[in-house]
């Protein structure tokens, strides 16, 4: 298994959009990525700071969420949101 955490900052007042696009990529992600076994956003104490948990089956299937035609068009829409650039970690299970 592959796990990720990707830490998301958010531009002040963006909230409400940047969650609702969050959750139509989580919706496409459940849908259509059978090697993916979770992708759900957290809050954290910062109001601008969300965290998205993944577990992908194997790398191959964390590649494939990765060139997904959803994510890149979703992943596009974020830019929109984000206040810099993700800070994403990739760790393999042990």
């Amino acid at each position: 298994m592959i796990g990720v955490i990707a830490k998301l900052t958010i531009k002040p007042g963006t909230n409400a959009d940047f969650e609702a696009t969050m959750k139509a990529l989580q919706a496409k992600v459940q849908a259509d990525e059978p090697g993916n076994k979770l992708y759900a956003l957290h809050k954290t104490a910062d109001v601008n700071v969300y965290v998205m948990l993944e577990r992908y089956d194997d790398q191959a299937a964390l590649e494939a969420h990765r060139a997904a035609p959803h994510f890149k068009e979703l992943g596009r829409k974020l830019g929109d949101y984000l206040a810099g650039r993700p800070d994403v970690q990739v760790m393999q299970e042990v």
